[in-house]
């Protein structure tokens, strides 16, 4: 028979935070190039129903710039939601604005977590190679345990004076990475089974995935 006490030890309190789900994010020069936009807003729709069916805290993050600016404008289209998303906002959940790549820096996200009892936050959303990937370390930081919906964040080419590599490329390593140290890294699908089981992500670590056959 399962102990009650172990098991609330073991049992996630679980905050999905969907980030920067915006407008920016649908056209140049910031367009998600892989999983397109499209797949991961269908499996982003899939987590939020997982979320609300569940009982589970929603956070909606939104990146915002410099007023007047290129990108994130706040007055501009592109700070929007996308659309499937806006139209799914309800007053429950927790609006952050942030202005810096990590969804704690400068804002009350880590506080207001901590009040409604989570430990476990479940980050979808854009992009990859920059908010999710500066979320999860930061995370860590704060003693929060983090997980990434793989196929619900998205990533962009990137090229610079450091090197070139594409969107599919960024996104695999990225996924290696955190499921390394900062994070459980699973599929939505994966992600559904252990939240109706009410269990943790399966985690790796940093020696493990170092000695692992290649």
């Amino acid at each position: 028979m399962t102990d009650p006490d172990e098991l609330a030890r073991t049992s996630p309190r679980r905050a999905l935070v969907v980030v920067d789900v915006q407008k920016e994010y649908a056209r140049p020069p910031l367009r998600i190039r892989y999983p397109s936009l499209n797949d991961c807003l269908k499996q982003i729709e899939r987590a939020l129903d997982a979320a609300e069916n569940a009982g589970l805290p929603v956070v909606c993050v939104q990146h915002a710039g410099p007023p007047g600016g290129a990108i994130f404008d706040p007055g501009g289209k592109g700070f929007g939601l996308c659309p499937s998303i806006e139209r799914r906002r309800t007053p429950q959940w927790k609006r952050v604005v942030k202005h810096r790549g990590s969804i704690y820096a400068g804002t009350d996200l880590a506080a207001w977590l901590h009040e409604q009892g989570v430990d476990t936050v479940t980050l979808v959303g854009f992009m990859a190679n920059n908010c999710i990937l500066a979320s999860a370390a930061w995370g860590e930081t704060i003693g929060l345990t983090t997980e990434v919906l793989s196929d619900a964040v998205g990533a962009i080419n990137l090229s610079n004076r450091a090197g070139k590599v594409d969107a599919r490329t960024v996104h695999s390593t990225l996924m290696a990475l955190l499921h390394s140290n900062w994070a459980a890294v699973a599929t939505t699908d994966d992600w559904c089974r252990a939240l109706g089981r009410d269990e943790p992500l399966s985690r790796s670590n940093l020696v493990a995935s170092a000695i692992a056959p290649f």
